[in-house]
């Protein structure tokens, strides 16, 4: 059986879409011919470039990469809907100088994305995936009064590296634990040490007083490896850092080195470097550190969202209409 199937009607404008979305997404493709890739996994390169090669409009994953080289193998393309609120998979500026516009779903796995960051913080702090295992390998006999101690969460420091919408709404989630709450931004945000009762400080500040970590900044060239192994220098012993944003955010060669030596207490991750993540990388040895597989936004309802605003962001651009997000509109002249 082909991994592509496809639906032809030829006098409509066609469409690829790199993977299997939601239902909530398709039903704002039918006006389009419409191609979508079958298989598990990330769609081939080589058969994006060869299946996209006639179509207006694509519909990506932050799993694709779109550059130069694929954007000159679809010379019809005028749109490229990314499925991910970030879109460091496509070079934005190949896109703008060839006239395609690129949309993304920014806002909607916002409040999503936060509850699983205060859940690893939550888990890593109280040692539960160790009390998982400790379980399951027959250990628990009786209770033990220093048995899997762990840190405490409410009124300890939490320290938030980019306050965007993902950082603001760690924050809420930390008020009602009674935290105290720093944060570190490119620009100081009033409006938020109004409303959340957060505090402005350095990064090495931060770093230094901070009994979480959690990291919310947008991957680029001046964020990879944004927290190195000088910034580890500068944690508590039983710091925990949470990473939700991107991969190589975090030197992960680093942060591996920083926990196995007890220069800080562990870690939570929902994203590597690379992903999927090497099941021989030496961070799954560490029983201090908690990684699942790049789940931020995978509730139901919220990929539901995801798939309804990178179809209509593409069917609006493909109708000559406002997309619901564009990265670039001074891509059309």
């Amino acid at each position: 059986m082909s991994e592509i199937t496809t639906t032809r009607t030829e006098a409509k404008p066609k469409i690829y879409i790199a993977r299997r979305i939601p239902e909530e997404g398709l039903t704002w493709l039918g006006d389009f011919e419409s191609k979508m890739w079958q298989g598990d996994g990330p769609v081939p390169r080589e058969v994006l470039m060869r299946e996209a090669a006639d179509c207006e409009g694509l519909l990506t994953m932050l799993t694709d990469r779109v550059d130069g080289a694929l954007l000159d193998a679809c010379p019809r393309l005028r749109v490229v809907s990314n499925f991910a609120v970030g879109y460091d998979n496509i070079d934005v500026a190949a896109a703008t100088e060839r006239g395609v516009l690129v949309g993304n779903t920014p806002g909607v796995l916002t409040e999503t994305t936060a509850d699983l960051a205060f859940a690893l913080l939550l888990a890593t702090a109280r040692r539960l995936v160790e009390g998982v295992e400790f379980i399951q390998q027959g250990q628990w006999r009786t209770w033990g009064p220093l048995d899997l101690l762990g840190g405490e969460v409410h009124h300890a420091t939490l320290g938030i590296l980019g306050m965007g919408r993902i950082g603001r709404e760690m924050a809420k989630r930390a008020r009602g634990f009674d935290m105290q709450i720093l944060y570190h931004n490119r620009r100081r945000d009033e409006a938020a040490e109004a409303d959340l009762g957060v505090r402005y400080v350095e990064k090495a500040e931060l770093l230094q007083q901070s009994d979480f970590v959690s990291v919310h900044v947008p991957l680029s060239a001046e964020t990879r490896h944004y927290l190195k192994a000088e910034d580890f220098a500068h944690m508590k012993p039983t710091a925990i850092l949470i990473n939700t944003s991107r991969g190589p955010v975090v030197d992960q060669a680093a942060l591996y080195e920083a926990v196995r030596s007890g220069q800080i207490g562990g870690a939570g991750l929902d994203v590597t470097d690379p992903e999927p993540m090497l099941v021989n990388d030496p961070l799954l040895s560490l029983p201090q550190v908690i990684i699942v597989p790049h789940v931020g936004s995978a509730t139901r309802t919220t990929r539901g969202k995801m798939a309804e605003i990178s179809a209509r962001n593409l069917a609006a651009a493909l109708k000559g209409e406002p997309m619901l997000s564009c990265v670039n509109p001074q891509a059309v002249k």
